[in-house]
């Protein structure tokens, strides 16, 4: 049976909730993840020391075991550099969200005063602390992420000596900008490089593959398979991951999120074997991300084999992406 094996997989964008949902959905990130940045948009945000100590203490407590390593992450506000620095031992990054423009985001950035933001980035430039951004406008939802370049744009060149992560991409313009500035690298999803807006409303809503920022056109697609498939070396795997109940995606005003973390590496091997790229999958969903933050993972060989694996209808009460479909791969054992 054909087998593949992935040394050490990192999720770089990872919702894990809270309470009952994050003891539902963090056990199955850490048992085929050596680790993963989560993100700190919990109600209320995560924002202070204290917060971001109870927090991994409670996400350690719901993983069965030692070997997984959550990265921690502050919601972005304009700190002071006293503070940073206070934080900067127990962080991996700082999550930069538009305000309102995704789920719990209300108390994001709602104006980009560079002059504002100036002693934050420059305190985060200094201290080597990565800015994670949610790259969106509040234009019109097709084009929210392309308007956003110039924004990107603003940021490296007034800050070049700060590390921006542009989050979950998913449109060409996107892409593009990786090469334009040193600092700029991205996280890609699994689903965005599955996806295209057909998908989401092309024929019957289909909740479970609507997220934010929502799947873009055919041409977005190829662009995004272009640079993961290659492995660019400025580009990381990020599931974004993103759990709802099943009742708060299966109704009107449906949930935006989709949950892909028990069945990512799956999928993932799926789209690099099609396109005969077996060979890349591990600089993707490891080798990249070790060498954009500077991490050290703990050891984790996950291998997968060729065969039919028929993803569960839910997962607590969780659906997932794909739910009830077969794929053609599956992990085989974890060590």
């Amino acid at each position: 049976m054909k087998t593949h094996t992935l040394l050490m997989p990192l999720d770089m964008h990872l919702h894990l909730r809270d309470g009952v949902m994050l003891e539902n959905v963090a056990p199955l990130t850490a048992y085929s993840f050596s680790g993963a940045i989560v993100m700190p948009n919990l109600v209320p945000p995560v924002s202070t020391l204290e917060d971001i100590k109870a927090y991994k203490k409670r996400i350690m407590a719901a993983v069965p075991n030692d070997y997984f390593e959550p990265y921690m992450t502050l919601f972005y506000k304009n700190y002071d550099k006293a503070f940073l620095k206070s934080v900067s031992e127990e962080i991996t990054a700082i999550k930069l969200y538009p305000a309102g423009i995704t789920t719990n985001s209300e108390g994001g950035v709602s104006s980009f005063d560079i002059e504002e933001m100036r002693p934050t980035l420059e305190a985060m430039s200094t201290l080597n602390i990565p800015l994670c951004v949610h790259g969106e406008t509040d234009g019109f939802v097709m084009d929210r992420e392309a308007e956003f370049m110039s924004i990107y744009e603003m940021l490296a060149s007034n800050f070049p000596d700060l590390k921006i992560i542009m989050e979950h991409i998913t449109t060409k313009e996107a892409v593009a900008m990786l090469d334009r500035f040193d600092n700029l690298y991205a996280t890609i999803t699994v689903h965005h490089l599955l996806l295209t807006l057909d998908d989401v409303v092309g024929g019957m809503m289909m909740p479970h593959n609507f997220c934010k920022p929502i799947a873009k056109r055919p041409e977005d697609l190829d662009a995004l398979l272009s640079v993961a498939l290659e492995a660019h070396p400025k580009v990381m795997f990020g599931s974004d991951s993103a759990p709802h109940p099943q009742d708060k995606k299966e109704s009107c005003g449906c949930a935006a999120g989709v949950f892909t973390a028990p069945i990512a590496l799956q999928l993932l091997c799926e789209i690099f074997e099609q396109y005969n790229k077996l060979d890349n999958l591990q600089a993707f969903v490891s080798d990249n991300a070790q060498n954009i933050y500077g991490i050290c993972p703990e050891f984790k060989e996950i291998i997968l084999e060729k065969r039919t694996f028929v993803i569960p209808e839910k997962y607590g009460n969780v659906v997932p992406m794909y739910a009830g479909q077969a794929i053609n791969w599956a992990i085989a054992s974890v060590d």
